[in-house]
């Protein structure tokens, strides 16, 4: 089970907080900042490296970096969109760079409420549900038409997350807004999993 650590992985998981034995390996970040300016998006796409605008399909520059591996939507309004960082603080390390770049670029852009917006993770239980029973039982937050998508969809009170649970035991969990959201929803939703489990012939 200790490959499902952290991204250092080596680490002894806690069991205090993963009572389970499996914490959830974040895979993607969302967050939003304001540079508090207005930009001029064809001189970015011109003058970025990185940078694609198509104003006809979208209204924002789309532009990407390699460390950390992000893409970030920027638009004329100043807000930055950030996605695709595997923590909290790449997420917000990415953002800065951007941020940089487009201060280079000559626009007086600032750091203004940077915000952790969506937080999506993963993990694997390792043995596979009965969806059909899971989605009986717990009807009230479950929606399960195998013929349009094949995992169930869990939609969690507390805490407010999303979570997607497939036959196969993997399950994806998104909507947390801190890291700690989604490790709560998985520790809740580990008892049901263990007791619709599949047994095998």
């Amino acid at each position: 089970m200790a490959d499902q650590g952290d991204l250092e992985g080596s680490q002894p998981i806690d069991l205090k907080k993963h009572p389970s034995g499996i914490v959830p390996t974040l895979q993607n970040i969302v967050s939003t900042v304001n540079l508090d300016c207005k930009l001029e998006l064809k001189l970015i796409a011109l003058q970025a490296r990185n940078a694609e605008y198509n104003p006809k399909r979208f209204a924002a520059v789309i532009m990407r970096i390699r460390e950390p591996k992000t893409t970030a939507l920027i638009f004329a309004s100043g807000k930055m969109v950030c996605t695709g960082a595997k923590s909290e603080q790449q997420s917000k390390l990415a953002a800065r760079k951007y941020a940089r770049i487009i201060q280079k670029l000559g626009f007086p852009a600032k750091f203004k409420d940077f915000k952790i917006q969506n937080i999506v993770g993963s993990c694997d239980v390792k043995f596979p549900i009965r969806l059909e029973g899971l989605a009986y039982s717990h009807g009230a937050f479950s929606s399960y038409e195998p013929e349009l998508f094949p995992g169930l969809i869990y939609r969690m009170k507390q805490p407010k997350i999303v979570l997607l649970i497939f036959v196969s035991g993997k399950i994806v969990l998104t909507g947390a807004k801190v890291r700690e959201e989604t490790y709560t929803a998985f520790e809740n939703i580990y008892p049901v999993l263990t007791e619709f489990r599949k047994n095998q012939q």
